[in-house]
């Protein structure tokens, strides 16, 4: 396989600078690049920088895609088809709640298989891997065990920035870069388990549309791609918003729709972004996570965002008939404790060694009751 040399990755550079855009086997070949790790860690942040800058097109994301998926991916044996996977892909300007682990778990407690892809945090305090371990999850565990855990559970956590999962240049990468690029995209996209179907969060209104025709490009037969905006502030999030509007692009095989949607089109009060807002501690935040999953009503309006995040892929898994269905359906699931016992029963089964995190699972439990 032919190296491509640094003066030959520099004009491609700037040929991103002259805003010329690359074919998909050409941005494979650069992304793969990256993967091995085989250009100065200048010349990959320029080429990431003046990708972005440009602004990427459907092709240039799954030529990235493909790139990590091929080289620097573990694709573990025995899953289920028909997996479902829900992810933000960061670098939203409006930190909230980690609605989408909580909505994964009132998925999965309803029967669609989770196969999740999430990393630590990087902008914000607590990222999904962060709140996961915390409740008791092993994210450094191998693909196998993961596979393992949604095969038995129906749901599991692959870590986006564990070795084992990705051995090569993404953690690498995403560990130092703190600006919204390609790879926040395509390496969202990477999940190890191949799922078909997906409701995923970008993080600008722009990407909404891009992202949607590469998922379906790479494979997804059915997604929902949404941004949201907090009303209060503008500042955008990877997630439906109950706080503002949310750009959706839904998609099944070549068809899409792409409409906006506000909280009260499906009977949710308005909630103002600071009921939402990431807290100022990991403690806080874990905290609060068991509380919501829980279902015990102290905090209505990230239990809301909850149920419409969690609706979505409901409804996208066609468990529901509308989005609304859905809401209610993931509501009551909180409600009934059925996602806790979700949640418990994935502790159980992607523990930490010598079931250390079922136990700090039930004492975490036990201090916030």
């Amino acid at each position: 396989m032919q190296q491509i040399t640094q003066e030959q990755f520099g004009r491609y550079i700037q040929q991103l600078i002259d805003k010329k855009h690359l074919n998909q086997e050409l941005s494979y070949l650069l992304f793969r690049e990256l993967m091995l790790d085989r250009q100065n860690s200048l010349q990959q942040g320029a080429f990431l920088a003046a990708l972005v800058a440009k602004g990427e097109t459907v092709d240039e994301i799954a030529g990235a895609w493909q790139a990590i998926d091929e080289f620097d991916t573990v694709h573990p044996d025995g899953l289920p088809e028909q997996l479902f996977e829900n992810s933000g892909t960061g670098m939203d300007s409006f930190k909230t709640f980690n609605v989408s682990s909580a909505a994964a778990i009132v998925a999965a407690a309803n029967g669609v298989p989770m196969a999740r892809h999430g990393a630590r945090a990087i902008t914000s305090r607590c990222g999904t891997v962060d709140i996961m371990e915390a409740v008791g999850i092993d994210p450094d565990c191998s693909a196998t065990k993961v596979a393992e855990c949604i095969c038995h559970t129906g749901i599991g956590l692959f870590n986006g920035m564990s070795p084992k999962i990705h051995p090569g240049g993404l953690g690498r990468i995403l560990s130092q870069v703190r600006f919204g690029s390609t790879l926040n995209i395509a390496a969202s996209l990477a999940n190890p388990a191949r799922p078909s179907q997906a409701v995923r969060g970008v993080h600008s209104e722009r990407m909404v549309s891009p992202t949607a025709s590469v998922m379906s490009r790479i494979g997804y037969q059915r997604g929902m791609v949404v941004h949201g905006i907090d009303t209060e502030t503008g500042l955008g999030m990877d997630e439906l918003s109950v706080c503002g509007p949310s750009t959706v692009c839904s998609f099944e095989g070549d068809k899409s729709e792409r409409f906006c949607l506000l909280p009260e089109d499906i009977g949710i009060a308005s909630w103002s972004g600071k009921h939402l807002a990431a807290c100022n501690t990991k403690e806080e935040e874990v905290s609060r996570f068991i509380q919501v999953v829980s279902g015990n009503g102290k905090f209505p309006g990230c239990e809301d965002f909850v149920s419409l995040n969690a609706g979505a892929v409901l409804w996208t898994a066609g468990k529901v008939d509308n989005l609304k269905a859905g809401f209610n359906l993931a509501l009551a699931t909180l409600g009934n404790g059925l996602a806790l016992k979700k949640l418990r029963q994935w502790v159980g089964c992607q523990s930490m060694e010598q079931n250390a995190g079922a136990v700090r699972f039930e004492t975490l439990l036990k201090r916030v009751a």
